[in-house]
């Protein structure tokens, strides 16, 4: 593992237009009429994540990264876009976000050897983030939102224009915006920073909402859970554009009424379908079952598990979601708040704390672990990062250790008071939260333990009323997408090439300045998710993507384990080291003695492989 993956790209769009007159790609010598454009979406430097090789390769573990993480859009020869930005979803049925096993960009050159804590947890205690990225779990920086943004509250729903339709797709109002696009942008600027175009939709009270292929999945207050379709969003000739009547002569049904839904968990953004038939000689592992199921937090009813698998497979004939288990047991999940899948686990905040349920049967939900007691006072949300879930109460934004994930532990006094803590994100080392008038509250959280306020953010008092914050990447930047409350729906750019030194690394602090407002006449309360960039497999080792390499996959559990726990199940942490006078040090300066060759444990060397 002494190598280095230098740049990633994480997504391109992949984007076809009809008449248009173009010679073919391939010096064929003859004229197309469909031009297709190939566009990256997000680069990142500092990218380093392991996996298993094809079986060519013999399976051996590798360096793996992005590749082909493509979205698709089709325009007509009228200009009207049949799809716009969706997904794909491979043969076996797996998200076509795809990663591959790769050689990376540079190997054992000075300063980009590999050290200890690049692969196992830091004695320093502050790789947390770092881990994260590297078993592919997903650090929510690269996520990618699309030409539209969601937000929602009450009364209503939007999906807002926040980016330019053409390639680059620069965000309105951002660096990039007013170099590529300077007369659009002096336009934005004497507009007030107000973007132009939205469209809406008839709600109860949206609480959460996430986008995941062609449905916006949402928890609706009184209307229970609710599924709108979002397939035209961007088609000119469908005057709603936000539908949820039917699409097919036997109508359709995609909600599940209950008492107050309050949030809708999702094992990931990314489209799996687990009914797909998997062809043997693929080698594709099993798409797990709980990809299938979207998990409703309900005050009254607990945990509402719903059955979504029908809106994954294209047809749109059978369209009807079923309820399939409500889940409340002895009530102790009364007045459920918030949850979020981490594998086949849902972490949810209740009056009495986080409770956590096993979903690997989705339709057999069984209680395995509470935190009760005096350190959360009112939890609100949650947001989970490895080893570490970060949820906000009355009191600001907490800590919890999920070292044991079914047993979570309070971290004694890993708490950061705020006034009116709400959602939160968290992308790396920071945790993003929505902290009611004080604006946007940035938390460094490198040594989760050790959570400090690094910076509040209200753009001089404007930003006044958060409710939820969602982070994105667009080309080189990183954007906040914020609903602020009766402001509507904010944009802020966090960090640019322009605006942060390093941007393009691993967790640059953040340089927040607000770029963009779209004001709504509704209070909003909730902000969609983007597309999971990098997260290729799921907390309990679910794979999420596709890989292009025959065998190759994500690491399992038990191997992942490896890395991190004795035999025991004891986690165990190391130092880098360094040589010095032909001796090696620890960077706290012990000194470590040589293993004798008898004790030393000797890898088997591939016959082709260079010399050690």
């Amino acid at each position: 593992c002494h190598t280095s993956w230098a740049t990633s790209c994480f997504g391109c769009h992949l984007s076809m237009k009809a008449n248009q007159r173009v010679p073919l790609n391939k010096f064929e010598g003859t004229l197309d009429r469909n031009f297709t454009t190939y566009n990256p979406q997000v680069v990142r430097d500092d990218v380093f994540m392991l996996g298993i090789d094809g079986t060519v390769k013999k399976n051996r573990l590798a360096v793996i990264r992005s590749s082909s993480a493509v979205v698709v859009s089709s325009q007509t020869q009228n200009r009207g876009w049949v799809y716009s930005q969706q997904q794909t979803v491979s043969g076996d049925g797996y998200s076509g976000q795809a990663f591959n096993p790769h050689f990376p960009h540079t190997t054992s050159g000075v300063g980009t050897t590999k050290n200890c804590t690049d692969c196992h947890l830091a004695k320093s205690r502050d790789n947390n983030a770092w881990m994260t990225q590297l078993l592919g779990f997903g650090t929510g920086t690269v996520n990618f939102f699309g030409r539209y943004a969601y937000t929602g509250g009450e009364g209503a729903l939007h999906g807002v224009v926040w980016t330019e339709a053409d390639e680059p797709q620069s965000v309105i109002g951002s660096s990039m915006h007013k170099n590529a696009y300077p007369r659009n942008y002096a336009e934005h600027v004497a507009r007030g920073q107000k973007l132009a175009t939205g469209y809406e939709h008839h709600a109860k009270e949206i609480n959460d909402l996430t986008l995941r292929g062609e449905y916006l999945y949402t928890a609706n207050g009184p209307a229970g859970f609710e599924v709108f379709d979002v397939a035209n969003i961007d088609q000119k000739d469908f005057s709603e554009r936000i539908v949820s009547s039917p699409v097919s002569p036997l109508g359709q049904r995609t909600y599940v009424r209950t008492p107050f839904a309050t949030s809708v968990a999702l094992p990931s953004t990314l489209l799996n379908d687990p009914m797909r038939i998997q062809l043997p000689e693929n080698e594709e592992q099993p798409i797990p079952a709980w990809y299938g199921y979207a998990f409703v937090t309900d005050r009254k009813l607990g945990l509402v598990v719903c059955d979504v698998r029908t809106l994954l497979d294209g047809n749109p004939q059978n369209n009807f979601i079923a309820k399939k288990a409500v889940y409340n047991p002895d009530g102790r999940l009364t007045g459920a708040e918030y949850g979020v899948c981490a594998g086949h686990r849902v972490y949810i905040c209740t009056p009495r704390g986080i409770a956590v349920v096993d979903i690997e049967k989705p339709e057999e939900p069984r209680l395995v672990g509470e935190l009760t007691g005096s350190f959360l006072k009112n939890s609100r949300a949650i947001a989970v990062q490895f080893l570490n879930a970060f949820v906000t109460d009355d009191e600001g934004l907490k800590v919890v250790s999920l070292a044991d994930p079914e047993h979570p532990r309070a971290v004694a006094g890993a708490t950061v008071r705020l006034q009116d803590a709400h959602k939160l994100y968290v992308a790396r080392t920071y945790a993003y939260v929505a902290n009611g008038a004080e604006g946007l509250a940035i938390i460094n959280i490198e040594n989760p333990e050790k959570p400090r306020l690094d910076q509040m953010f209200n753009a001089g008092g404007d930003i006044n009323d958060t409710r939820a914050v969602q982070i994105g990447s667009v080309a080189a930047s990183m954007y906040a997408l914020v609903a602020d409350g009766k402001n509507g729906l904010r944009v802020i750019q966090l960090i640019s090439p322009d605006t942060v030194e390093g941007a393009a690394g691993f967790s640059p602090r953040p340089s927040p300045r607000l770029i963009a407002t779209y004001p709504t006449k509704e209070p909003m309360l909730a902000v969609s998710r983007g597309l999971d960039r990098d997260r290729v497999t799921d907390e309990t080792g679910g794979q999420t993507v596709v890989f292009g390499r025959r065998g190759a996959r994500p690491l399992h559990l038990d191997e992942m384990t490896s890395f991190l726990r004795h035999a025991d199940g004891s986690l165990y942490r190391v130092e880098d080291v360094s040589a010095k006078d032909g001796k090696v040090f620890t960077k706290s300066g012990v000194e470590l003695r040589p293993v004798p060759t008898a004790q030393a444990r000797v890898l088997p060397r591939d016959a082709d492989a260079p010399p050690e």
